[in-house]
């Protein structure tokens, strides 16, 4: 009876520490937080604001919540004129989708233009959560702009050092030797006076000036003495005549 006590309470405590023993490992750690519940989410992750778009679109991003009902996708031209102005993409989704495709537009089906997106995710309770995004331009007819393609670097071309050219040769040309005129009998060769270097280039001779000078001043004296005995004749002329008047 006792043996069977004893095993009885034995049983007891290993099954007590395993139970706490499970109960420590799926405790979640100091600081971590418990695992979270089925969030609500409505959110639209591509395309984002003033995105350019053109043909099929995939509309992507997350739409549940824990009374999830369903969701739709829907546009609508900017400016928005309120829910009127609303048109559903594809159709009403009974599924929730985390972070994944919620629709694809078909964006040829309207015109070119600024649109706004909105996904609205409708709970059981009537109620909803809604995100939006804007300035969504549709361009379709405009022609896609070209992607650059980097242009490889080119890599550096070496710099060639020029080979010296050898050094010029210096040409003596050696002019040959005149002949001496042969010596002629009786004919003395005088040199040709060598110019002085204090003489100028111009040969200036007073003699012709002198000369002129000369008789220009005898041809001076000459008239004062002529008029001067011109003047002795006139008053020798003058002085007879008068003494006949006497």
């Amino acid at each position: 009876m006792k043996r069977t006590w004893a095993f009885t309470m034995v049983i007891a405590v290993l099954a007590g520490l395993s139970a706490w023993g499970w109960h420590s490992a799926l405790a979640p750690l100091p600081g971590q937080a418990a695992p979270p519940a089925q969030e609500d989410l409505a959110v639209i992750t591509s395309p984002q604001n003033n995105a350019i778009v053109r043909g099929q679109l995939p509309i992507l991003g997350s739409a549940m919540h824990p009374q999830f009902q369903f969701y739709k996708v829907e546009v609508s031209l900017e400016p928005v004129g309120g829910d009127q102005s609303w048109a559903i993409i594809g159709a009403i989704r009974n599924e929730p989708v985390a972070d994944g495709q919620l629709e694809v537009w078909d964006t040829t089906q309207v015109a070119d233009g600024s649109y706004s997106l909105r996904v609205r995710v409708v709970r059981a309770d009537g109620n909803y959560s809604e995100y939006s995004v804007v300035q969504i331009v549709v361009a379709n007819t405009q022609p896609e702009q070209p992607t650059e393609t980097p242009v490889p670097e080119e890599e550096p071309t070496p710099t060639r050092i020029p080979t010296p050219l050898p050094p010029t040769p210096t040409i003596v040309i050696e002019q040959p030797a005149l002949p001496t005129s042969p010596a002629i009998p009786g004919v003395t060769r005088t040199p040709l006076p060598t110019p002085s270097e204090d003489e100028g280039g111009f040969d200036f001779n007073v003699v012709p000036l002198q000369t002129a000078c000369l008789y220009g001043a005898g041809a001076m004296l000459g008239l004062f003495i002529l008029f001067g005995f011109m003047a002795v004749l006139r008053n020798l002329i003058y002085s007879v005549i008068g003494r006949r008047d006497q």
